[in-house]
């Protein structure tokens, strides 16, 4: 148990954050979402009821649609975009370990590696597919919640309801989207060019702390 701890502390202790914080965001999100009901004239729905709620749909996939563009493109970029002294990117003079073509006679290699033809060609790219899928299931759930709480919305207040067609232009819907995306897009940046002048000894983020700010790469 301790080793298999060891080994996957990373994982653990990001997957054990995820799971605190979703069940604050479903706690407060709940409260919150009574609150508006019953300000609004309703009543106050049950916990199974909230989520199934276009609030709780809405709230948590315009988050995840975020995180999942950001780590695509970065994931993307960084296969061909360089930022020079940041530990973030591949050198700039020469050709990296991950630019190899991949070999089927190495040990260990994975089993799609030793399959190839056209397994191998989507599993060279496997990462960048996963997690754009990921975004783009996001996306459709973003966009059905964010719908679905605007017409449960409009219908406290007994007005028209939207359609779907109507929905995919309107400014609620690219407003929620807009101000992750930006966020996520100023992390990533800051990350990047604070990482050729910064360092956090330990960190496979980071450069060696005697490294040159000029250093690209770990």
């Amino acid at each position: 148990m301790k080793t298999f701890l060891r080994n996957n502390g990373l994982g653990i202790c990001f997957l054990v954050l995820f799971i605190v914080t979703f069940l604050g965001q479903i706690i407060f999100g709940f409260e919150e979402h009574n609150k508006e009901l019953i300000e609004n004239g309703s009543t106050a729905i049950t916990l199974s009821a909230y989520f199934i709620s276009g609030h709780f749909i809405e709230s948590t996939f315009e988050n995840w649609e975020s995180e999942f563009l950001q780590m695509a493109l970065f994931v993307l970029f960084t296969i061909f975009l360089m930022q020079k002294g940041s530990s973030e990117s591949k050198d700039l003079d020469k050709k990296e370990e991950v630019d190899r073509e991949p070999s089927p006679t190495r040990k260990d290699a994975p089993w799609p590696v030793k399959k190839g033809g056209w397994i191998l060609e989507v599993y060279k790219h496997s990462l960048t597919i996963a997690l754009f899928l990921l975004f783009i299931i996001s996306f459709l759930a973003h966009f059905y919640g964010s719908l679905k709480d605007e017409n449960e919305q409009l219908s406290l207040k007994g007005l028209p309801l939207e359609s779907a067609s109507d929905y995919i232009g309107d400014s609620r819907f690219w407003f929620e989207s807009f101000q992750n995306w930006q966020s996520e897009f100023l992390s990533v940046f800051a990350i990047v060019i604070l990482s050729v002048y910064l360092r956090q000894i330990g960190s496979s983020q980071s450069k060696p702390v005697d490294a040159p700010h000029m250093q690209t790469g770990e």
